[in-house]
């Protein structure tokens, strides 16, 4: 099933896979206002719909993201606040989108082919994972135009190692999609004719899992990251009892010892 928006292609697999396609060619899909309003909307509508188990998010064109739209700042100034409300608004919103992403339920694939820059490349690097083509590179270089990309930093820093994010935020320098993979950015890196291709595969192998399981799996994976050793381990082991408390962990144990498929009820 598709549906499309100006900027927004939606595909519904029915084996429970949303993709998300970013169509915005002329402004290099940023995340311009409408396009972080439109994103926040369909995210927040699949996360409660039971039938979408895995989402993609992905882009036409040769730019993934170019983050946000830098005429439209520009534009802000000219207000009698010096822009500072709509500045305020825009990061209010793009923070909205990316927490949006690690919190719902179900875990978000980016599919990226081409550059992801700024809070593109935030935005791939808020995805839970993230599978790129061999011609895809990525950078912050917000330091090169005099604004260091400190919201991008956050979700750079939890996913790459801090020598090496420093030093993308330090230069600005773009890294190809082997490095990337190499720090930790993305998973993997294939062909660009494959990637569309690996990425359902992937999407696809999630989808048939208990997606209660999942769900659970998701939720605690983000918080545990964030406490001490000691409370992680009280945290997940209070989530793997209640976890063997529903259907789909006494379904799961039950089909792996009678060495058959489960079928999950999802609960």
């Amino acid at each position: 099933m598709k549906e499309n928006s100006k900027i927004l292609i939606k595909e519904k697999s029915d084996r429970g896979v949303l993709r998300l396609l970013m169509n915005n060619l002329d402004q290099k899909n940023a995340l311009s206002e409408s396009m972080m309003n439109i994103l926040m909307d369909e995210i927040k509508g699949a996360s409660s719909d039971k039938s979408i188990k895995v989402m993609v998010l992905a882009a036409n064109g040769n730019v993934f993201c170019s983050g946000h739209d830098l005429k439209e700042i520009t534009a802000a100034r000219e207000n009698e606040d010096s822009g500072q409300d709509y500045f305020k608004k825009l990061f209010d919103s793009c923070s909205s989108l990316m927490e949006l992403i690690v919190n719902i339920p179900q875990p978000v694939i980016a599919e990226v082919d081409g550059v992801a820059t700024a809070a593109g490349c935030q935005l791939v690097a808020s995805c839970d994972l993230a599978i790129a083509s061999h011609e895809s590179k990525f950078a912050t270089p917000g330091v090169n135009i005099g604004l260091f990309c400190s919201t991008p930093m956050v979700a750079l820093s939890r996913n790459v190692n801090k020598k090496n994010a420093m030093e993308m935020l330090l230069t600005g320098d773009f890294i190809d999609a082997e490095k990337a993979k190499e720090i930790g950015l993305i998973n993997n890196t294939v062909p660009k004719e494959e990637l569309t291709t690996e990425v359902s595969k992937l999407a696809e192998k999630i989808a048939s899992k208990s997606s209660m399981t999942v769900s659970i799996g998701k939720k605690a994976f983000y918080v545990q990251a964030e406490m001490d050793l000691s409370k992680a381990y009280k945290y997940t082991s209070k989530t793997m009892r209640k976890n063997l408390l529903k259907y789909d962990a006494k379904e799961g144990i039950n089909a792996f010892i009678e060495k058959r498929s489960p079928e999950w009820k999802d609960e």
